[in-house]
């Protein structure tokens, strides 16, 4: 059931050049938040900006808690940004239909490109309290914009790839993902459609369920505008109803 709260912000910290985690007090989200799943956020006072922010739930806490990952690109993301400790935003969700595992799906590969780690920790703390293994492929332009790693659950295996070669491997993240591949059960994916591109065209991957989660333009986040609808095998789908998680075999690019 959705949910429309005003959540008090417990922290707001630059962690990556642009880029921002805040968490907020949340709990009748949280309680039944999956991973995948979104918030709409209203940024700003008023009315400017007119429409709602879509933000992946990044991760989940005991007592209510719920982070958001986000890169500034334009004045609602610079309105958040700048929201301190005691502000309260104004939350709908949770929304969207989230990641879903295979009852025997056991080693988990998540691949994550630049700010698409945004929903896969929380995806991957919910996979690590059932048992399951994680190894999390990340991939960004250079080692001042990886994901920090002090941040992610210890038990996680990270492999990380730098365009420029900075840190890691050197190219991009999908070239890690050959070496990985076979051993998972189930790959889950989040970056630009770029990479997902690049995923879709490994042969190795065909017969694997391959869970990627879509970043598109979303004007209500409820289904009622349609303006974040795409064409897929199964016909025109809705990104915040139908997804945003999907299987990537469905989707045509």
């Amino acid at each position: 059931m959705v949910k429309q709260v005003s959540a008090p912000i417990i922290s707001n910290t630059e962690i990556l050049p642009h880029t921002y985690l805040v968490w907020a007090q949340a709990p009748e989200i949280t309680s039944i938040a999956q991973p995948g799943q979104f918030v709409m956020v209203r940024c700003g006072e008023s009315y400017d900006p007119l429409l709602r922010r879509p933000f992946s739930i990044h991760r989940v806490a005991n007592g209510g808690q719920m982070a958001l990952l986000f890169n500034i690109v334009g004045r609602g993301t610079e309105w958040l940004s700048q929201c301190q400790e005691g502000d309260s935003l104004d939350l709908l969700g949770p929304l969207g239909r989230g990641f879903s595992f295979q009852s025997a799906s056991h080693r988990l590969l998540l691949v994550a490109g630049g700010i698409g780690i945004a929903p896969l920790v929380f995806l991957a703390e919910k996979a690590l309290g059932e048992g399951r293994s994680i190894t999390l492929l990340i991939g960004a332009q250079n080692a001042s914009l990886l994901y920090p790693e002090s941040l992610l659950p210890p038990s996680i295996k990270l492999i990380t790839a730098t365009e420029d070669g900075s840190e890691g491997k050197k190219g991009m993240v999908t070239e890690l993902m050959a070496d990985f591949a076979a051993q998972a059960d189930q790959v889950f994916a989040c970056g630009p459609t770029s990479m997902y591109q690049s995923i879709a065209a490994q042969h190795y991957l065909k017969g694997k369920s391959v869970q990627i989660s879509l970043e598109v333009r979303m004007g209500c986040g409820l289904g009622a505008c349609y303006g974040c609808t795409i064409k897929t095998k199964r016909g025109l789908r809705q990104v915040c109803q139908d997804g945003p998680v999907f299987e990537l075999n469905d989707i045509f690019w």
